[in-house]
């Protein structure tokens, strides 16, 4: 239902991330900053309570610390960018 390619930098972690229909990505948190850039397809986020739809073109922030969960609307393409933790 979900897979990933993902390449580390120094102070980045980037992953495309293919999400099938349906797809759960559980409620978690971590202490690095989150962008997701929507290529294809719609993703249901909740982010610190607050429900949010991101559709192709868009892109979310989630904040540092902050719980959060996705499920997919569609079969999904995305892009994942995340700050390491020096």
């Amino acid at each position: 239902m979900v897979s990933r390619k993902i390449v580390t930098g120094d102070s980045l972690r980037l992953a495309q991330v293919y999400l099938k229909r349906g797809a759960h990505v559980p409620l978690h948190l971590h202490d690095q900053e989150q962008m997701v850039y929507v290529l294809k397809g719609r993703v249901r986020w909740l982010v610190a309570g607050q429900e949010i739809i991101v559709t192709e073109g868009e892109v979310l922030r989630v904040p540092s610390g902050v719980m959060h969960q996705a499920e997919a609307l569609d079969d999904t393409f995305q892009i994942s960018i995340v700050s390491e933790v020096i």
